[in-house]
């Protein structure tokens, strides 16, 4: 039932409330958001909730970060979680990067450092390991014995601003929380690293980016070393109304938190700041091998930078918005013209043989992070053949209460199947006739992130239009 209410997941909000963008002056605007991200809160663990027994991991603060100003927009110690390697992972190291939008102006910065994005004092003092981050096998194939972190984001710059507003007791130093944390990791014993793969979700998919060589450089050559970015291609796009939220967002975050300084200059010394903050100028400059994974549809950038409140007065767009279902076909349109300057966005880098790329059409945002996207027998895929088969089951094993059929086999020619349980049965007396869909060459987000990584299978996967994929676990807005 909980993968269900996943896959039907009702984001009242998104990140962007979290940033507050457009905030009101007034006290109501105040409440507002606090209301909101209250609820960002509940459907994010609703979202990450995790299958049995999960691993709870506590939070670490990183002791005498502060002397080097290494502090979050309130000016606590940054954090974050941990669970030790083991075995034939004690070598190898995984660092996820926090996601959580951002902040671009006084107000909305002084908001968020009354929450757990802009202050350790209300972080979780443990979390679960889902998805990416999990400790089980059956979960998390290639990378359950690794030593996995996840660094929690408390700046609202993706982990690349730098200064300070005295007057407002704010401190921009997610550059200096990056490096205070790289420091502390390679003192944990990352320093030893056979291998290592940086990643990151929504925000922190950015932040992987942005962060990727730096993170290379941090290892000798020996040292096998790759970055994901989930959902944090946020591409400069204009709305429905002709503007372009994004850009608008983003300078602000740029100008504010001093961004500036710690951009690739292989970008700034041919385009302005604020273009050099959007992934689509820095990807084909990346030197470290790199995966992109994101919905062609990104929920949250349709949501908010496509069809942001804003640029939607009248609310024609209203219905669309919240259940694709019901956009008419101008409005599809639209929608698909979005997916196709994805594609474009990517073209060259996809072209590369050390990069990686899983885009698939569907209305969904971070899904390395969620167990139900990540591995799962149903979760999401791209490509593939249905073929189906007829088996006879005996009755004594199909009537066993609670037994059903799973199957998720990954062979040399990469086949992975998946069947669901009698659809319909047939009395043979002692036999039940069951049906079984084959799904045969489709592979996981885990199976392909993994195939990738250990340079198994060269991986680019981009999926059909929408509505072809019926694999995706697409976020419904109310």
């Amino acid at each position: 039932m909980l993968h269900i209410m996943k896959r039907v997941l009702i984001w009242v909000l998104s990140l962007w409330s979290v940033v507050g963008v457009g905030l009101s002056r007034s006290q109501d605007g105040l409440k507002e958001l606090k209301a909101k991200e209250s609820w960002l809160s509940y459907l994010e663990k609703d979202a990450e909730a995790p299958g049995a027994n999960p691993i709870m991991v506590p939070l670490t603060l990183i002791q005498g970060a502060d002397s080097k100003g290494a502090v979050c927009l309130d000016g606590t110690l940054p954090g974050y979680h941990m669970d030790p390697g083991s075995g034939s992972g004690a070598n190898s190291w995984l660092i996820e990067l926090e996601g959580g939008g951002w902040c671009n102006n006084i107000k909305t910065c002084v908001f968020r450092k009354t929450t757990r994005r802009g202050s350790s004092k209300f972080m979780e003092k443990q979390i679960n390991f889902t998805g990416l981050l999990s400790n089980k096998a059956e979960e998390n194939p290639d990378f359950y014995n690794w030593n996995r972190i996840k660094l929690r984001y408390c700046d609202g710059a993706s982990f690349a601003g730098d200064g300070q507003d005295e007057a407002n007791q704010l401190y921009f130093r997610g550059q200096r929380i990056w490096s205070a944390a790289m420091e502390e990791f390679m003192a944990r014993g990352m320093r030893n690293a056979e291998q290592a793969l940086l990643s990151g979700c929504s925000a922190g998919g950015l932040a992987s980016i942005l962060h990727c060589d730096e993170f290379k450089d941090l290892f000798p050559k020996t040292t096998k070393v790759k970055c994901l970015s989930d959902a944090g291609l946020f591409l400069d796009a204009t709305n429905v109304a002709g503007g372009r939220t994004l850009r608008d967002m983003y300078t602000g975050v740029v100008t504010l938190q001093g961004v500036q300084k710690n951009l690739p200059n292989t970008c700034t010394s041919q385009m302005d700041p604020t273009s050099c903050f959007f992934p689509q100028n820095l990807i084909a400059n990346i030197k470290t091998p790199m995966f992109l994974l994101n919905a062609a549809y990104d929920a949250w950038q349709v949501q908010e930078s496509l069809i942001p409140p804003s640029a939607d007065p009248h609310g024609s767009w209203r219905d669309c918005k919240r259940d694709r279902s019901h956009c008419n076909s101008t409005q599809m349109q639209f929608l698909q013209d979005f997916r196709n300057q994805m594609l474009n966005a990517v073209n060259v880098f996809s072209k590369s043989n050390q990069n990686g790329v899983f885009i698939n059409s569907c209305f969904a945002h971070c899904q390395s992070e969620k167990q139900d996207t990540w591995y799962e027998n149903d979760s999401p895929r791209i490509g593939g053949k249905v073929c189906t088969i007829f088996i006879k089951v005996h009755r004594s094993v199909y009537f066993i209460p609670n037994f059903k059929f799973k199957c998720l086999l990954r062979l040399e020619y990469k086949v992975a199947n998946r069947f669901s349980a009698c659809m319909y049965g047939q009395n043979l007396y002692e036999y039940i006739l069951c049906k079984f869909d084959f799904i045969i060459n489709m592979q996981a987000i885990a199976v392909s992130v993994g195939d990738w990584f250990f340079d198994r299978t060269p991986l680019k996967a981009i999926d059909c239009p929408y509505p072809c994929d019926n694999t995706c676990h697409d976020v419904v807005f109310k």
